[in-house]
């Protein structure tokens, strides 16, 4: 996963992309600037162990750019490139970033809605970053990566709102359940 994260999305107490560095050990943050593309992630989407794609809604994209899944040549491994930011700061990312331009546009088609709750978007079919994260995991045939982001979602949302409204927690609650497999013993 490769996150560009907008202005101070970073420090916002709702920001999901840190749950994806939690989970997936190939993860890098760069900050994104108008002006500046950071050397290293150019470097890093020059990389030839990578397959990169930049991740959204295709039906901004020119149709030749759109892909709907995820085809990997022989030694390479998918990157996923992700604007972690508010909608609408994602699709000035989107179309101030001319280094992206050439690389396939992936666009999700999932079945669900949205459940993140701490931030709302004014469309149900717009998702966080970690949802995006775990959509794109699943793409990937890694179906344990992405059950593990989602569960992860779901056991910080629970937190996040308890803290906000000061509420008990149940760790024994359906959520936390869910993560539990994934949790090394300590």
């Amino acid at each position: 996963m490769c996150l560009l994260m907008h202005d101070v999305e970073p420090m916002k107490p709702s920001n999901t992309g840190w749950l994806i560095a939690d989970v997936i050990d190939d993860t890098t943050a760069f900050a994104w600037s108008r002006t500046e593309v950071d050397p290293a992630l150019l470097t890093l989407l020059a990389d030839p162990q990578w397959q990169p794609y930049i991740v959204f809604p295709g039906e901004f994209v020119a149709p030749e750019r759109v892909v709907n899944e995820v085809k990997v040549e022989e030694g390479k491994r998918p990157l996923f490139i992700l604007l972690d930011g508010t909608w609408s700061e994602a699709r000035k990312m989107f179309r101030k970033s001319p280094y992206l331009e050439h690389l396939p546009v992936l666009s999700l088609a999932p079945e669900q809605l949205s459940r993140y709750k701490l931030r709302r978007s004014k469309r149900d079919d717009h998702f966080c970053t970690a949802e995006v994260a775990a959509l794109c995991l699943e793409l990937a045939a890694d179906d344990t990566a992405s059950e593990v982001l989602d569960a992860y979602l779901d056991v910080f949302s629970t937190h996040y709102l308890a803290a906000k409204f000061q509420l008990p927690l149940n760790m024994e609650d359906n959520v936390h359940q869910r993560l539990a497999p994934y949790v090394p013993a300590v």
